[in-house]
Formats: C-alpha cells, sequence, structure tokens
C-alpha cells in the first residue's frame, strides 16, 4: 500500500506552539514510563536476595515479564489510535502503568513480581502508537525530525533518572532503621522505591486526559484508518525492506535491555556499589543521551530538507556500528572506570540509532496505518530486545560464565546479535532507498507546510 509523498491537511485549529506544548507533556509521560520499566535494573541484588530469586528468574523479570502484553496489546491499540481518541487511550494506559510500578512493591514472591511487571507492559503499550501519531500529525515531514527526536530523548533522561532518583531513594530508604508506609506497615528499601517512583505518574495520566486531540494528516477526516489486516498485508509486500530496517533498531533495543544488568555488572566485576554506578550512569544518560537524540534529529530534518530521504537510515546504521563494538568492548575493561569510559561511546550509538529509527519509520508509513505502524514498529523491537536481552545475560551467567563471569554474557550479547547484523547494512540502506524512491519519485522533495 504505497502511498505519494505526505499531503500535508489544514490544521490551522492546531498551531505549532500548542504542538510543542503536547510534545512536551508526552516526553514527559515518556520518561515516566522508562523510569517505571528501569527502576527494576537497579534494583536486581536486593530483589534477588530477598525474594530468593536465580538470575534467570531475574532475567524473566527484567525483560519477558514486561515484554508479554506489552507487545501482545501494541497493535489492537495501535488500531484503535487511528480510529479514537489518542489521549484518552493514552491517559488511561499511563495511570494503568504507574499503578502497577507502585503495586511492585507489594511483590512477596516471583509470581506477584511477575504479575506486576505485565501490569506495566500492558499500560506502557498504548504510548508509542498514541504519541508517535499524534507528533507526526502535528507537523509537516520535513520538521517532523526535531520533535521526534526530543521525544525520543526522553529514553535517555528517563533511564538517567531512573538511575539518580532510584539510587538517592534507596540511599535514603536504606539510612532509615524502620522504615513504613501508611496501610503497609513496615517495608524495605526497594519496596518503598518502587511506591515513590510509581505513584507521580498518576497526576501525569491527568494532564494527557487534558490534551486536545491532534487533527489528523494525510487523509479525509471521514476516512477511517486501515484494518490490521491492510496493515500487515502492507509489511509483507515489503518485508525486506521492513524487515533489513527493523534489524538495526531490534539490536539496539537488545544491547541496551542486556544493560539493565549493569548495576549488578560493576558490583560483581569492579566492586561498585549500586550508589556509585548509579550516579555515573545517570548523570552520562542525561548528558549523553538527549544531546546525541536531538542532533541526531537535526541532522535528519537536514537531510530530509535536502532531499535525502535515505538520510535517517544512514544516521541509524552509523549509529549501530559505534553501538555493537563499544557494546563487545566496554564489558571485557580491566577497570569500571575504563569500562565506564568505553560505554560512553556505546551510549551514543543507541541514542543515535533511537532517534535516527522511528523517524525514518514515519518517512515509510502511509498515513491510514502510522499509529498501527508505529505500534509494530515498538512491539518488533521491544519483544525481540526484552525477550533476547535481560533473559541472555540471566542464562549464560547461570549455565555458562558462572555469576562472577557476567562480563563475558554482558560482552556476548552485542556480539552474538549486533555483529551478523552490520554485514547487512549496505542492503538494508539500498532498500529502503528504493521504498523512498517508490513512494516520493526518484527527486522528489520535501512538500511545505
Amino acid at each position: 500500500m504505497n502511498q505519494p509523498g505526505d499531503r500535508v491537511m489544514p490544521t490551522r485549529s492546531f498551531g505549532e506552539t500548542y504542538a510543542w506544548y503536547m510534545v512536551i507533556l508526552l516526553t514527559v509521560a515518556y520518561v515516566f514510563s522508562f523510569i517505571d520499566r528501569y527502576i527494576l535494573g537497579l534494583l536486581v541484588e536486593p530483589i534477588k536476595a530477598d525474594l530468593q530469586l536465580s538470575d534467570t528468574e531475574m532475567g524473566l523479570l527484567l525483560g519477558p515479564a514486561f515484554a508479554i502484553l506489552y507487545v501482545g496489546a501494541g497493535l489492537p491499540l495501535g488500531w484503535l489510535a487511528d480510529r479514537y481518541r489518542r489521549t484518552w487511550i493514552l491517559g488511561t494506559g499511563v495511570a494503568l502503568w504507574s499503578l502497577a510500578t507502585a503495586a511492585s512493591a507489594l511483590a512477596r514472591n516471583f509470581g506477584h513480581l511477575f504479575l506486576a511487571r505485565v501490569g506495566v507492559g500492558i499500560g506502557e503499550a498504548t504510548l508509542a502508537p498514541c504519541a508517535l501519531s499524534m507528533i507526526s500529525d502535528s507537523f509537516p515531514p520535513e520538521r517532523r525530525g526535531r520533535p521526534v527526536a526530543f521525544y525520543v530523548s526522553a529514553q535517555a533522561i528517563g533511564a538517567g533518572l531512573a538511575a539518580l532518583g532510584g539510587a538517592a531513594v534507596l540511599a535514603w530508604a536504606n539510612a532509615i532503621d524502620d522504615l513504613s508506609f501508611p496501610g503497609l506497615g513496615e517495608i524495605t528499601a526497594w519496596q518503598f522505591t518502587f511506591i515513590v517512583v510509581g505513584l507521580p505518574g498518576v497526576l501525569i495520566a491527568l494532564l494527557l486526559l487534558t490534551l486536545r486531540e491532534p487533527p489528523r494528516r494525510e487523509r479525509d477526516p471521514a476516512e477511517t484508518g486501515a484494518s490490521i489486516p491492510e496493515t500487515l498485508r502492507h509489511v509483507g509486500r515489503n518485508l525486506p525492506t521492513w524487515a533489513s530496517f527493523l534489524a538495526f533498531p531490534v539490536v539496539m533495543t537488545t544491547v541496551a535491555y542486556s544493560q539493565n544488568w549493569f548495576a549488578a555488572l560493576y558490583m560483581r566485576s569492579w566492586d561498585w556499589p549500586i550508589e556509585r554506578f548509579a550516579l555515573w550512569s545517570g548523570l552520562a544518560m542525561i548528558i549523553i543521551g538527549p544531546i546525541t537524540v536531538n542532533v541526531s534529529g537535526w541532522l535528519s530534518d537536514r537531510q530530509l530538507a535536502q532531499g535525502k530521504r535515505d538520510g535517517p537510515v544512514r544516521i541509524m546504521v552509523v549509529g549501530s556500528f559505534l553501538l555493537v563494538i563499544m557494546g563487545i568492548v566496554s564489558p571485557l575493561m580491566p577497570t569500571g572506570e575504563i569500562a565506564f569510559a568505553v560505554w560512553l561511546f556505546n551510549l551514543m550509538g543507541m541514542s543515535i540509532v533511537s532517534a535516527s529509527s522511528p523517524i525514518a519509520m514515519l518517512n515509510i508509513a502511509p498515513g491510514p496505518m502510522r499509529a498501527q505502524l508505529s505500534a509494530l514498529f515498538y512491539m518488533v523491537t521491544s519483544l525481540t530486545g526484552l525477550l533476547l536481552g535481560p533473559l541472555t545475560v540471566g542464562l549464560l551467567t547461570d549455565h555458562v560464565f558462572g555469576a562472577d563471569g557476567i562480563q563475558y554474557a554482558a560482552a556476548a550479547v552485542p556480539a552474538l546479535f549486533g555483529l551478523p547484523v552490520l554485514l547487512f547494512a549496505g542492503f538494508a540502506r539500498r532498500r529502503y532507498a528504493q521504498e523512498c524512491e517508490t513512494i516520493y519519485g526518484a527527486t522528489a522533495q520535501p512538500e511545505p507546510a
């Protein structure tokens, strides 16, 4: 279902100032989603000790437990977002995942915590299809890169705040002899951390419910969105393009989610306290991540404005080489300080791919199925990343390298999954360029707003 270039429908009722307010609020919601998603990685060791869990069980909690309904609900939610009020869908989802994060504090065993993580996944499944569709409908194609990159910068900010805030709350809670919470009585430091980071998201949910719905671009207001079978047929007809393109963000998420083990890695390999790793990594993600993401968005806009429709994919491939190579090298360094310095380049690569890949996806996504394709994009990348990344590390430490060989398990993930994909970089770029030529024409320039 190849469509002509983006046709900009009138959007006088939704000005750019309000559009950027919407982007900021969506970005804040995305920040909270990453805080709630990443906080578990910071708490691996205390939860493992209190609930008597194995590394494999923790790997299941860090990945598959969250992914099960995050992925399963994504496409149906994308179908809803292509038809119904996205602000209401999103506000409900934010409230759900925030309450599920807080409910993790009530867990008394593996099963309880698994169910809570499933709840977080269901709520967060609303975010990607609604947010990217809303942003895409609020900006013309050649000015879409910067707001998308600004939104994606929440990944680094959220993960960084999860590290900094989680470490601060954990250290404060550990310093209190008798820690209690109204209605729960005496609780542990990790339980208190879940409550503190989870409940504020309910306020964000209420603000999202007040947003105006953006007018939909590239289709008549009376036209309904594409059906799920139509969306899947579109992907099937263009499978070589979509598969080769998606392989790169899949590697990025696999490597990124495997690094949920990094607090444990630095503790076991180099005797770093959780608070030290959290401080350093949190500051790095908050500073380097947003800068790299927004520069990548600016470069994507610049290339698209020059008629280089495959520009975002070129940028994505460069970032992929950086994240894979540095991801292999970093855990194998002799000291934590050197490992951390190398990891900063890995972080830059992940940030580049995080920004450029959704921009590239939106560039070839037909308007009537854009929310569903956004959902499918995050379903595929998140499912594979969450299933392969954390669980692979847990399985390798339990059955191959041992708990003290966690650095080899961490280095194995980008080597196993990243190096083969890099071999197909040229093929992926050519297929994407051919798809852009089919949609926009060989010499097509972006249309004015």
